[in-house]
């Protein structure tokens, strides 16, 4: 996924934050990043159940986003019905690791005073 006409680096991004942001960005890319490391080699349709609310088009669309990338593998197997798997690659792994320390904020968030405390 290319993004043309950014300032900064000769590739356009300014930093690695904004690599990796072009890569993850969109509401459903990092569910999906987190569903493909809970349930591994996933088809279609159970991805699609993993992630109530997201509609097919858009799945489709960013899976073959995230294939481009090089986060996700896609297997197609010759098969009647055909059979289509999809994982994580080991820059899918890698990616998911990252985002760990942001799931961890965000689980502190939740917690019953949202993660703010009494004191600032």
């Amino acid at each position: 996924m290319a993004t043309s006409n950014r300032p900064g680096a000769s590739d356009g991004h300014v930093c690695g934050i904004d690599t990796a942001m072009e890569v993850i960005g969109g509401k459903w890319k990092v569910l999906i990043l987190w569903a493909l490391h809970e349930h591994p080699c996933r088809r279609f349709g159970e991805l699609r159940r993993l992630l109530p609310g997201v509609t097919e088009k858009v799945l489709a669309s960013h899976l073959r986003e995230m294939e481009a990338d090089g986060v996700v593998r896609r297997v197609s197997y010759d098969e009647v019905p055909p059979r289509v798997e999809y994982s994580l690659t080991g820059d899918g792994e890698r990616l998911n690791d990252a985002l760990e320390p942001l799931a961890a904020w965000g689980r502190k968030r939740q917690g019953p005073d949202g993660g703010r405390g009494a004191a600032r």
